[in-house]
């Protein structure tokens, strides 16, 4: 039933603090955007790259939240992702051109049984203007996962999200080229990850499972693997958990001076440079050459 391929839309990294994770991202070298607030208790700010942004998510009002029913509650999920996990990565987000469909794709594979949620709040563009952007999401739950959020996601208003001014990182960062998942075995969730990427192959490695998207690789590894690639042992809870992004940057050197001179000590592996978790809040964050 799979119709067409998913590309990475978005990666939502919740944490406590969200003015501290903003700071964070900047010593990063990323441009951060401006605060966006949602009507169910969360708020975000945007680290936007072509076609592709990380989202730094807080609850500051927990008390909004509504209950994670069949509507399926995003804020609940960070919530609970925060208690478990603490601040990290909890969400993989794909693109969608019909929310519909992948919702129909996922119940049909026994991995859906939400509602399309549609939503609308105010933004800002790039010379800070407000504008009203919207979304259609279709999520999908992998039972064995339950640290791991996925939904896919349909931009209504992409001439009010996409700002070519709001790309320019001081780190030289260019796209997203992967989101990194572990799992103690990784061929476990081979039928989970295909139905929510449509992809046409999931291929097996020496490292676990590959998934090329129109926007980015999906890689799932073993902890071995994980402990080699980005030097992070593998966190303790049950099925996927999402922890490292790899972005293009132009010039690797001139990357790793911009980290150093901003007090961070990234690690040269395979290729990239690794900086985190204890530093960025969770997350590893990674760069190699376009």
């Amino acid at each position: 039933m799979i119709t067409y391929a998913r590309g990475i839309d978005h990666i939502v990294h919740v944490v406590r603090d969200l003015a501290a994770a903003s700071a964070v991202y900047e010593r990063l070298g990323f441009q951060v955007g401006a605060e966006n607030v949602h009507p169910w208790g969360t708020k975000n700010r945007l680290v936007q790259l072509p076609r592709f942004y990380l989202e730094l998510l807080a609850i500051p009002e927990s008390a909004k939240l509504p209950p994670a029913e069949h509507a399926y509650s995003f804020g609940a999920f960070n919530r609970e992702f925060l208690q478990a996990c603490g601040e990290g990565l909890s969400f993989l987000v794909l693109q969608s051109a019909d929310p519909k469909a992948d919702k129909a794709e996922f119940d049909h594979a026994g991995f859906g049984g939400f509602k399309v949620m549609d939503f609308a709040r105010k933004g800002k563009r790039a010379d800070g203007s407000e504008a009203e952007v919207a979304f259609s999401l279709a999520f999908a739950r992998d039972p064995a996962s339950p640290h791991a959020g996925f939904f896919t996601c349909l931009q209504k208003t992409p001439e009010n999200i996409w700002f070519p001014e709001l790309q320019e990182h001081q780190n030289g960062a260019k796209g997203i080229s992967a989101a990194m998942l572990v799992a103690d075995n990784p061929t476990d969730h081979h039928i989970f990850l295909e139905a929510f990427s449509g992809a046409r192959e999931v291929w097996a490695t020496s490292l676990g499972l590959r998934i090329e998207t129109p926007r980015g690789e999906i890689l799932i590894y073993d902890p071995r693997a994980l402990s080699d690639a980005f030097g992070r042992a593998a966190p303790k809870e049950e099925g996927l958990r999402l922890i490292a992004l790899v972005f293009t940057v132009a010039d690797l050197a001139a990357t790793k001076k911009w980290l150093e001179t901003a007090g961070f000590r990234p690690r040269a592996l395979h290729d990239r440079l690794v900086v985190g978790p204890g530093d960025t809040m969770g997350a590893v964050i990674a760069f190699e050459s376009a």
